[in-house]
């Protein structure tokens, strides 16, 4: 961390929320606004484990909104910004706090001990953003020296905190953000198939159009947060239930029992293997930091990966080991099919993806009838 750090404060926009000291010993001025991911206890001065547990913590919530190395252009983003590839918590706490930890996914901030830096000097949400990052970090164009120095941290930051391995940016146009994502031609165009797919059936979803950037085609999507709305990803919530004493799965159910239980089929009838704990979860209200609905289902571009058997792959959202087509079609069970368009058999450029889907989605039409 930096020398003399003596405290960071954990903001909600103008809000503080918690401080936590070198020593360890921390301040929660509101409890109920403390980010998922994290765990903070008031401590005494005497006890030494809780007041490094605090630390970790907090190091750890630092780092998770910071890109990992497994992203592509992770290096060359983090070499553009004269940052390390820095693999610890520690390490990479270092890089969020240099752009004061913003992100698009919520409005929490860090600042330092009497930093005067407010948040609408920092907020992404009406920075105007400069393009002059997007080639590194789709492409993996290093910047110039010269032109490093007319980087703000704030045009990289929306970029650095977004996670998942595949190339993204965004970007600015009019009054709201999109995100270009890229990645081999065979994920670009399952993403945008299977986003035509899931708009036949009846779910929040993010929807993805074709653009091109530089030649290269990608696929472009609108920004789903807010300055009134988060998201916080499930595996935060399931932490979050262990600590509280609840169940995470009965805790789904009860919020938004529906988009689950399509967010199964859907997986199921595109042949998604990435539905991981990372990429689903709930919306946050700002205002008191309560879940709502899921959020909209995004991130297709693993899909008609686990086309070879009718079975699909594991599904990865159930508490049990069961297959995507069980899943599904107990999630047909639940809700109901859903689906309120027809797919045309033109949209697929393999006739085998073709069929595999007509196989799964007849085998849920005869357990819904």
């Amino acid at each position: 961390m930096a020398k003399n750090w003596k405290r960071f404060t954990i903001m909600n926009k103008n809000r503080r929320v918690a401080s936590v000291r070198e020593d360890g010993t921390c301040t929660i001025y509101l409890p109920g606004m403390l980010p998922y991911n994290i765990c903070l206890e008031k401590v005494e001065d005497t006890d030494i484990d809780t007041r490094l547990n605090n630390l970790e913590n907090f190091y750890h919530w630092c780092s998770s909104r910071v890109l990992t190395l497994d992203r592509k252009y992770a290096k060359e983003i983090l070499n553009s910004l004269g940052q390390k590839q820095s693999t610890t918590d520690r390490e990479r706490a270092n890089i969020a706090i240099s752009y004061h930890g913003v992100s698009f996914i919520d409005t929490y901030w860090i600042k330092s001990n009497r930093e005067r830096v407010k948040f609408s000097n920092i907020n992404l949400f009406t920075h105007s953003l400069s393009n002059a990052f997007v080639d590194v970090s789709l492409r993996g164009k290093q910047l110039a020296a010269q032109d490093t120095e007319l980087i703000d941290p704030s045009d990289a930051a929306g970029d650095v905190s977004t996670v998942g391995v595949a190339p993204k940016a965004w970007i600015r146009e009019g009054n709201t953000f999109y995100l270009l994502k890229a990645g081999s031609p065979k994920e670009v165009e399952s993403e945008l198939l299977a986003s035509k797919i899931v708009d036949c059936f009846k779910i929040n979803h993010v929807d993805y159009q074709p653009d091109v950037y530089c030649g290269e085609k990608v696929s472009k999507s609108r920004i789903i947060t807010s300055m009134s709305t988060s998201i916080v990803a499930i595996e935060y919530i399931q932490i979050y239930a262990q600590n509280k004493g609840f169940d995470w799965l009965e805790y789904v159910l009860k919020k938004d029992k529906y988009n689950y239980y399509m967010m199964n089929i859907v997986d199921y009838l595109i042949g998604n293997t990435d539905r991981h704990w990372g990429n689903w979860g709930f919306e946050i209200d700002n205002v008191n930091n309560k879940p709502g609905r899921l959020y909209d289902l995004m991130d297709f571009n693993k899909a008609f990966n686990s086309y070879d058997t009718i079975d699909g792959s594991y599904c990865q959202t159930t508490k049990n080991k069961i297959s995507q087509k069980e899943a599904a079609i107990e999630a047909v069970k639940a809700v109901g099919l859903n689906q309120i368009a027809e797919i045309q058999e033109n949209w697929f450029s393999k006739k085998s993806d073709w069929e595999m889907f007509n196989n799964r989605l007849n085998i849920l039409k005869a357990i819904e009838e």
